[in-house]
């Protein structure tokens, strides 16, 4: 069995639900990423895209400024263990609809998951793992 801490990564940017959406597209910026874990303390609420800045956020006429992270942040949180097998996280990702799950260990934050993680190392020649492979063109 493939573990899910096999392929996780482990650079992780977190910020506070009442971080602003600017502040976000920016750390998102400055740190090459698309996106960030956010939280409430020690507890994962959520991850916010570049994506999800755009189309719940910008789109629906939010003011970047003045919007919380929280209030664009997906509520339902699906996590997985270091321990979970990849193909059983691939599938939840499937299930929810989700492309990122956070990695949690006693209920803390310790890595996440991606599609392009699984794809990598899964299917090396499939489109998504070139993708995901390259480094960052920002």
């Amino acid at each position: 069995m493939t573990t899910v801490g096999e392929f996780m990564t482990t650079r992780l940017v977190t910020m506070d639900g009442n971080d602003t959406l600017t502040a976000a597209a920016q750390e998102m910026r400055d740190s090459a990423i698309g996106d960030v874990v956010v939280t409430d303390g020690d507890n994962v609420v959520g991850i916010v895209t570049d994506r999800d800045i755009t189309v719940r956020g910008v789109a629906e006429d939010m003011d970047p400024t003045s919007t919380r992270l929280n209030q664009i942040t997906s509520k339902d949180m699906v996590t997985v263990s270091q321990y979970d097998d990849a193909v059983a996280a691939a599938d939840l990702m499937r299930t929810y609809a989700v492309r990122r799950l956070p990695v949690v260990e006693d209920g803390r934050l310790i890595g996440l998951i991606s599609m392009g993680d699984l794809a990598v190392e899964r299917e090396p020649q499939s489109v998504l793992a070139d993708i995901s492979a390259d480094d960052p063109n920002n």
